[in-house]
Order: structure tokens, then sequence, then C-alpha cells
């Protein structure tokens, strides 16, 4: 059986790359969530998508995985703003806004997790 930090490393770099698909699969529910101040919004939606793939695929590769982990770190901190503006403008169709709010600090574990792979 593997090592939990085996597990970890694995079950965060899956999250990241399928999240990056979603980017192109679901690039609506992004473009929903992203700040007006953001000029081309749907390009921003497709480069982070494509980030996420990459920083995701580069946790798998011992040679890459410290820089992977510190882009995450970077690319979370980059999106912190999208969030924030998801939670200030919920909408009926969004998910509750007590799970945007938690989603806020839950950003911090997100940075935590990727630090551990620093």
């Amino acid at each position: 059986m593997p090592e939990a930090s085996t597990l970890s490393l694995y079950t965060m770099a899956i999250l990241y790359i399928i999240a990056g698909i979603l980017h192109f699969v679901s690039p609506k529910f992004y473009l929903r969530i992203m700040p007006p101040y953001i000029p081309y919004p749907k390009l921003v939606v497709y480069i982070s998508g494509l980030f996420e793939i990459g920083l995701g695929a580069m946790l798998l590769l011992p040679d890459t995985r410290q820089l992977g982990a510190w882009g995450i770190i970077l690319l979370l901190i980059a999106v912190f703003p999208a969030n924030l503006y998801h939670y200030q403008s919920c909408r009926k169709t969004d998910p509750p806004k007590w799970a945007l709010f938690i989603r806020l600090p839950l950003q911090l574990l997100l940075i935590y997790w990727a630090y551990t792979f620093t």
C-alpha cells in the first residue's frame, strides 16, 4: 500500500489536472466568477486552466515537483480574487453562499497542502 504522502501527492496532482481540464470543458462557470476588472476573461480562464494542468503534471515528476508545488501556491494566491468575487456576487444558480465563504479560508489549507511538497 502506498504511503500517505504519496497518495496525497497523486490526489493533489489529479485534482489540479482535472480542474484545469474543466476550464476548457466548462469555461462559462469560470467566466461567471471572473472579476469584471480582469481583461480578456476568456483568455485568462484558458491560461489558468493550462497552468493548472501543467502544474498538476509537474507534481508527478520528481525533478519538477518542487517547482510545481511553488507554482500551485502562486496560482492559488492569484485566483483568490476570483473566489472572493464569486462569494460577493453570489447568484441563485451558484453554490450556497456559506459554501463560497468556506472556500475562502480553504485556500490557506490548499496552499499549505502544496507547501508540503516544496
